[in-house]
């Protein structure tokens, strides 16, 4: 479609979200060679701080400390490349991307096959009130949360304060939940996974203190997973929790206007988009999952519409952490203050 007016004026294309597809699907072949370049460039850098932040324990636990806190930004971009692989985006190879997907995720502490499946159970199920529980935040409804008890309600007051979320939260998912397939208990390909994931991880510990005992772990091991797991976990909050997310009843749910209108544009300056490998562009991901995280920008440049939805600056996005309620009247995410006034 042409997207200039005859006075040279950029049109801003109109259409539905489902009709979008047919034209992201034109970018979802990656690039083999563009993907092991991303992959070196992230792997590389990844090793070499962790072999700084060891060496350096000799010198300054200060300099160890703040080397393993850097390297957490390259985990978190090691995860985002394994996203692409649970997507089948990053190869065109399927098995080629899962066993990259697998590896990495005993570096990410993430069973790869379990990660999959609720992920995957989370993109067909985003915005759909009658498919909470598995690969989302829980979100409650303003009624729902009216009919609980005050034992109750302090119970989802808990689990959605930032201190939980963002402060206890990533620990505990990363480093315990993660252990267990938990959600997929009756599937023996999940617990092959969870249980190989974790005797690689077993494998990896012991050799680090065997040859650099304790402080590796305390200092450079547990520093980069817990950065790396709270840059992810805020990251995942942002994408869906925002003021004018989307959220339907089963029966009145479409996958694709959830997609697209239920996900944030994440806008952030160019060394976090490249740490963070685009995700931040969830809007056209949870569209058109198969698309590779560097070619999303290059939908942004040719898609006007789309690079303007649902943007959301840092700055804006720290406001969302105390949104907790979806209102089905007004259609909005609302604080626990906002959804009593609108009970009085």
């Amino acid at each position: 479609m042409d997207r200039f007016s005859e006075s040279g004026d950029i049109k801003l294309e109109t259409r539905a979200p489902r009709d979008w597809v047919r034209t992201l699907s034109s970018y979802r072949d990656p690039s083999t060679v563009r993907s092991w370049f991303e992959l070196a460039v992230t792997v590389g850098p990844f090793i070499i701080l962790w072999a700084l932040a060891w060496w350096s324990l000799s010198y300054s636990y200060w300099l160890a400390f703040a080397l393993s806190m850097l390297n957490g930004a390259f985990l978190l971009r090691l995860f985002a490349i394994q996203h692409d692989c649970g997507h089948g985006s990053f190869f065109n190879n399927r098995n080629l991307s899962d066993w990259i997907g697998r590896v990495l995720g005993v570096l990410t502490l993430t069973p790869y096959d379990v990660w999959r499946r609720t992920h995957s159970i989370h993109h067909s199920s985003s915005g759909n009130l009658g498919q909470r529980g598995i690969g989302d935040v829980y979100t409650m409804t303003v009624a729902e949360y009216a009919q609980l008890t005050p034992l109750n309600r302090l119970k989802y007051r808990l689990y959605r304060h930032p201190i939980v979320l963002f402060g206890l939260a990533p620990g505990y998912l990363f480093l315990l939940k993660n252990r267990l397939p938990l959600g997929l208990m009756n599937g023996v390909k999940y617990w092959v996974s969870a249980m190989a994931t974790n005797v690689a991880l077993l494998v990896l510990v012991s050799i680090i203190m065997y040859f650099g005992g304790v402080m590796p772990i305390m200092l450079v091991f547990l520093p980069t997973t817990l950065l790396a797991a709270t840059a992810g976990v805020w990251l995942f909050y942002v994408q869906h929790q925002f003021e004018d997310t989307h959220w339907d009843a089963e029966e009145d749910w479409q996958v694709h206007d959830s997609a697209l209108k239920g996900s944030s544009h994440y806008v952030m300056p160019s060394v976090l988009q490249w740490l963070s490998a685009n995700i931040g562009i969830h809007h056209v991901h949870h569209l058109y999952a198969r698309i590779p995280f560097y070619r999303l920008p290059e939908v942004l440049r040719d898609h006007a519409e789309l690079a303007d939805g649902n943007r959301m600056t840092i700055l804006e996005s720290l406001g969302n952490s105390r949104l907790n309620l979806w209102d089905e009247k007004t259609k909005k995410l609302l604080s626990f203050s906002q959804a009593q006034t609108l009970q009085e």
